[in-house]
């Protein structure tokens, strides 16, 4: 067996970012941090920096008055902030800037007199910050029959989801501007959400089988496992080794791999020494020199 590595692939500047927040806060402040939601969407990462004195929670109002706490990579809603505020809480905010910027475009747009669109997953801890910044309309990446019934000439502005399918994407912003021919579109994808699911595109149609190794709540890992399904190629996304079944290995010769944006490589190197193959191949791919500055707090 052959198993046929993706480039790029693994955390993006983003993730690494956020992590290093945290550790930073250990660091400096000493234990417990207390971290609002998953820092990233990935239960290896976060279980480490649990076991060095985080703790996560998925509201402010457990965290007792007074301590330290860092929001979480995908960004929060401002009554997040509100309620920190309200509980005497030290709060380091670790969410990506591109993220931020989505906030501040929404924000723009609101006070221009737009009516905004997001196009983005319902529920995603990304989308539940993004709407809670100005009154704004969600729209499905893989359904736009939930368009609002405005008219033609509606001053509309179209935001997304900084993680979601390239191409589903492009359908959905397709469907809107077709409603909305006037509408101001900002495609918000990230580079390491294009740059990833470009490369597992270019590898699915050299393999047999597909691994993605991430967490199932993480969205570009779900939309990685998705682009390279849709090559035409058998594709399983699994945290790590013991969730490989050895029936989708039966006749395979090649094997392709790729990672999220907030899997660490370790899982990576399990997964292939799991496999045992007798050769490893790496694709190249987009170079990613792309880092970000910590926040004001921090440095």
């Amino acid at each position: 067996m052959e198993v046929i590595l993706s480039a790029p692939r693994g955390f993006c500047a983003g993730v690494v970012r956020a992590i290093e927040v945290v550790e930073i806060c250990l660091e400096r402040y000493g234990a417990p941090v207390y971290v609002k939601h998953q820092i990233v969407h990935n239960p290896y990462v976060v279980t480490e920096l649990e076991r060095k004195g985080a703790i996560t929670v998925e509201s402010v109002e457990e965290i007792p008055p007074g301590s330290m706490v860092v929001f979480s990579a995908h960004g929060s809603a401002p009554e997040d902030f509100e309620q920190a505020k309200n509980r005497n809480l030290r709060v380091i905010d670790a969410v990506c800037p591109l993220v931020t910027r989505v906030h501040n475009e929404a924000k723009k747009y609101h006070r221009e007199g737009k009516k905004v669109l997001l196009v983005g997953h319902k529920g995603h801890q990304e989308v539940i910050g993004t709407m809670g910044q100005v009154e704004m309309t969600l729209i499905g990446d893989d359904s736009v029959s939930d368009l609002p019934d405005w008219d033609a000439d509606t001053e509309v502005a179209v935001l997304t989801q900084t993680t979601l399918s390239v191409g589903d994407t492009a359908e959905s912003i397709g469907a809107i501007t077709d409603r909305f021919p006037e509408a101001l579109v900002r495609n918000d994808i990230c580079y390491a959400t294009t740059n990833r699911q470009s490369a597992v595109m270019e590898m699915a149609v050299l393999v047999d089988l597909v691994l993605v190794i991430g967490a199932v709540n993480s969205s570009n890992c779900n939309r990685l496992r998705e682009v390279a399904e849709a090559q035409g190629v058998p594709s399983y996304l699994i945290n790590g080794p013991e969730e490989i079944e050895s029936a989708w290995l039966d006749g395979v010769e090649k094997v392709g791999i790729t990672s999220g944006a907030s899997t660490p490589e370790v899982l990576v190197k399990s997964v292939i020494q799991a496999l045992e193959p007798e050769k490893v191949t790496l694709l190249s791919g987009v170079e990613e020199d792309v880092s970000f500055t910590l926040p004001k707090e921090l440095r």
